[in-house]
């Protein structure tokens, strides 16, 4: 299981022998995995600080575990198509998170311990401040460039009714800078491909014989060129359109398709160099991208490249900056999570067990989540001692205490918090 439970006791001579009692009744049952969880000796300051601090970390530690969620939903999102490798970069100073846990030794060059504890609170909640913020300002660009290259996208699915056709088309499909002729974008059903050939030059006068072309076409329909003059453009449209053929309004910019197209090489350059590991693949002799239902096939010249088509292949694998930062700072904000965990058993410990500073604290896995009630029960049992009037409330139904309801799942007679690393999956 990726769940811990951080509990601490007084480190007197019974409360020690209460811990190996403990260890011996939870390996023996196999109930959980425990080891000591070292936290260094603070400089405590006066108990009204160190109530102040209590309610500051245990925000602290709210917002902390918040962060870390959505920076792991970060990379996830930058990692949409290697979504299987997401866990092998969430990791904390190099390790998975579990080792991390279990093997926690307290940063001492960057949270010194001599400092007053008002001083190491202060500078996890900026370095955790500071994270956020350029967590948000990072993943606002990344979303923005994401949006602008889907709209794009959108742009070149669909069928030949709807999607765009800059990519597709080519100088040479049109007459252009003419007074008098005019190309026409024509969509005809597969089934009536011959009916279109017999019949297209009749269906209006001035139509140029033989001036028809397939240029491309989807599962339904193709994309035929037609040219005729211009005064009869409209007369040729009705008649197109009793006869079940449609004119797709289309401009031909040359200007414009290249900008299109620059636009998106862009785009797609930016996602894939700039920010993920991997990017919508584009492939040759075909004009739409990866995971697209359908499919347009340029017909004519097989040399025309598709749009947004390099000379490179831009299929591969390349580590961006933004996914670089959220695995740094993924780690940054997991390792402060755990320090202001140790920070909180430290400050609970110190108010609930008193001065001097005498306490263990222990880091429990459960082995399995059906074991979980049984494993409370018996660290219940086990430290009923330190708090003996609230264990009485709990194993003795009778005795009513005013204004404390309390359940064995709510019952901690000893100092405890939760580490829940399955949040992350």
């Amino acid at each position: 299981m990726s769940e811990f439970w951080l509990i601490s006791a007084p480190g007197d001579k019974e409360n020690l022998q209460a811990l190996e009692r403990m260890n011996h009744v939870t390996s023996k049952s196999n109930l959980s995995h425990n080891t000591k969880f070292a936290i260094p000796d603070f400089k405590v300051g006066t108990l009204d600080s160190l109530v102040g601090l209590s309610d500051e970390l245990g925000k602290l530690d709210t917002f902390a575990e918040s962060l870390i969620k959505r920076t792991a939903q970060s990379v996830v999102e930058v990692m949409e198509d290697s979504k299987g490798k997401v866990h092998e970069n969430l990791l904390a100073n190099g390790v998975d998170l579990t080792s991390f846990v279990t093997h926690f030794e307290w940063d001492m060059a960057k949270y010194p311990a001599k400092q007053p504890l008002v001083s190491v609170v202060d500078t996890l909640a900026k370095q955790l401040a500071q994270i956020e913020t350029d967590l948000k300002s990072r993943t606002a660009a990344y979303s923005v460039l994401k949006a602008n290259l889907e709209n794009l996208e959108k742009k070149s699915t669909g069928n030949l009714f709807t999607r765009t056709l800059s990519d597709i088309v080519s100088k040479e499909d049109f007459v252009l800078d003419s007074e008098y002729l005019i190309t026409l974008l024509v969509i005809v059903p597969k089934s009536s491909y011959v009916q279109w050939q017999r019949t297209y030059e009749s269906l209006s006068d001035m139509v140029v014989p033989r001036s028809t072309k397939l240029i491309a076409e989807d599962s339904e329909a193709g994309l035929f060129t037609v040219t005729l003059f211009r005064k009869v453009t409209e007369d040729f449209k009705v008649k197109a359109k009793e006869n079940k053929f449609i004119v797709r309004e289309f401009y031909y910019d040359e200007k414009e398709i290249k900008r299109e197209r620059e636009e998106m090489n862009r785009l797609l350059s930016d996602k894939k160099q700039q920010y993920q590991t991997s990017c919508v693949a584009l492939k040759k002799g075909s004009a739409t991208y990866r995971d697209h239902k359908v499919k347009v096939t340029p017909l004519g010249n097989p040399a025309r490249p598709a749009a947004g088509q390099t000379d490179r292949d831009r299929e591969g694998e390349g580590e961006g900056p933004l996914l670089r930062w959220l695995k740094v700072n993924f780690s940054e904000a997991f390792i402060a999570w755990i320090h202001i965990k140790a920070l909180r058993v430290f400050v609970e410990s110190v108010l609930r067990y008193g001065l001097p500073v005498n306490f263990q604290a222990v880091l429990l896995q459960p082995q399995k989540k059906s074991a979980t009630k049984r494993l409370r029960e018996v660290l219940n049992s086990v430290f009923r001692h330190l708090d003996e009037v609230a264990a009485a409330s709990i194993l003795d139904a009778s005795v009513e205490i005013p204004g404390l309801q309390l359940s064995n799942q709510d019952y901690f007679p000893y100092v405890y918090f939760h580490i829940d690393l399955s949040l992350l999956d």
